[in-house]
C-alpha cells in the first residue's frame, strides 16, 4: 500500500492528504467573511495558490474542484473570476452546487484535488 501523508491535522480532519501522487485539499473558505462574494472568492483562490506552493505545484496541477455557493444566482460571478484564475488549457473537472454553508457569513467554499509534482 502507498504511504498516506496527512498535513495540518486537528481533532476533526486533515486539511491536506497526499496519497499515491494525488493531493486532496479540504474545503477552503474566506478568512474574512465580511467581504462580498467576489472578495471571499478572491481570498479562497489566494489560499489555494498558497497551498499549491507548499507542495511545489501550481494551478495547472488541479484535477478536480468542488465549489459550493450559497445562491445559484452568483454562478456567473463565480465563473467570471474562475475562468481568469485557471490557466487556459488546464481546466479541472468542476462541480458547482448551491448549498447552505456551515455558517451563514460564508458565501462560497472550494475543495480541490491536484496532482503532486513528479519527482
Amino acid at each position: 500500500m502507498s504511504e498516506i501523508a496527512r498535513y495540518q491535522e486537528n481533532d476533526k480532519m486533515s486539511k491536506v492528504v497526499v496519497h499515491n501522487g494525488t493531493i486532496y485539499m479540504s474545503g477552503q473558505v474566506a478568512d474574512d467573511p465580511s467581504q462580498d462574494f467576489e472578495g471571499q472568492l478572491t481570498q479562497i483562490l489566494a489560499k489555494l495558490d498558497a497551498q499549491f506552493a507548499e507542495f511545489g505545484i501550481d494551478r495547472k496541477h488541479m484535477l478536480s474542484a468542488m465549489v459550493w455557493i450559497d445562491d445559484y444566482k452568483k454562478w456567473g460571478r463565480l465563473n467570471k473570476i474562475w475562468t481568469q484564475w485557471v490557466p487556459a488549457g488546464h481546466k479541472p473537472v468542476r462541480s458547482c452546487v448551491e448549498a447552505k454553508l456551515a455558517f451563514p457569513e460564508y458565501q462560497v467554499e472550494i475543495a480541490v484535488i491536484a496532482a503532486a509534482k513528479s519527482p
